[in-house]
């Protein structure tokens, strides 16, 4: 039977202070355009939200929360940490534009020779993982094999389907990194534009084509990022009896849930993003040394 994984290891214990309201919009410094899909989760706890198309964001949290920090971060723009007491109060939040140089992109043409990292079939998805409470990036490296100068063709997502979610489809948003030489996790983004994707009730992945844009896969290898939305359009709740206390739990819950496949090679390795720093994510298959991994593949093109 297939599982859902919840990714969050820490679980706190109810507050019952009184609720506020938060809410906001987060701007480019610069230009004071609106942020889309920008993720904000208080420091230190399990709450979290995402700013809207417009970007506007809102959350309701206990009011002892206001002594708490809150990080923001959002593509093309510099991590950002303020107090919470200041965001109620300005309800405004201004991010700074990161910037970075990118390898020369070169013009080139397909010879037609590709390989496919992680193939993914719809017999080996074993489990999937679910987000509640605040954002999250789930991302899975790939290492870069043999000495061939290789571009990024296309990425596919499998995702699991939940009956518990009503609408026809969910949105999440797309990340690809290269890798940090000294950490080996997640570093600066190759694509710098907003990749919004759309995962459908009707189907069980998601494909998306990167040809044209002619990324070269790095040397240190690469990870693909998969970064959850906390939007109402993604939202449903979800309904159990706790372990212990054998009472009921309502739950929010973000979709989608993406698949999940046991991976032998140990090369593919897992990590995630959340309250301001990378982690690793290991979950061993029973009895063996595999690796539970995101349902990714990637297929890579040699050009000339």
């Amino acid at each position: 039977m297939r599982t859902l994984l919840i990714i969050f290891l820490l679980i706190f214990g109810t507050v019952h202070a009184q609720e506020v309201l938060v809410e906001g919009h987060v701007l480019d410094e610069k230009t004071k355009t609106p942020v889309p899909y920008a993720n904000v989760s208080f420091l230190k706890t399990l709450k979290g939200t995402s700013s809207d198309e417009d970007g506007y964001f809102y959350i309701d949290v206990p009011e002892s929360y206001l002594e708490r920090e809150v990080h923001i971060s959002a593509l093309g723009f510099k991590d950002t940490i303020i107090p919470a007491k200041i965001i109620s109060q300005k309800k405004k939040i201004h991010l700074k534009e990161e910037t970075f140089e990118l390898e020369e992109v070169v013009v080139s043409q397909s010879l037609g020779d590709s390989q496919v990292l992680n193939p993914v079939s719809s017999y080996s998805i074993k489990s999937g993982f679910s987000s509640a409470e605040t954002p999250w990036v789930l991302a899975l490296y790939f290492p870069n094999i043999g000495a061939s100068k290789k571009f990024i063709e296309k990425i596919t997502i499998h995702v699991q389907q939940n009956s518990k979610f009503k609408r026809a489809s969910s949105k999440f948003r797309l990340r690809v990194y290269d890798v940090d030489k000294k950490t080996q996790k997640p570093n600066h983004d190759l694509i710098r534009k907003s990749i919004i994707l759309e995962s459908s009730k009707t189907e069980d992945f998601v494909s998306i084509d990167l040809s044209s844009m002619n990324i070269k896969m790095p040397d240190e290898g690469i990870y693909i990022g998969l970064e959850w939305l906390f939007l109402p359009y993604n939202w449903y709740t979800n309904t159990y009896k706790h372990a212990i206390t054998n009472k009921k739990v309502v739950e929010d819950r973000f979709a989608p849930t993406f698949a999940a496949v046991y991976q032998k090679n140990q090369n593919f390795k897992t990590m995630v993003y959340g309250m301001g720093e990378w982690s690793d994510f290991a979950i061993k298959a029973p009895g063996n040394n595999e690796n539970l991994i995101p349902a990714v593949s990637l297929k890579l093109s040699k050009k000339r």
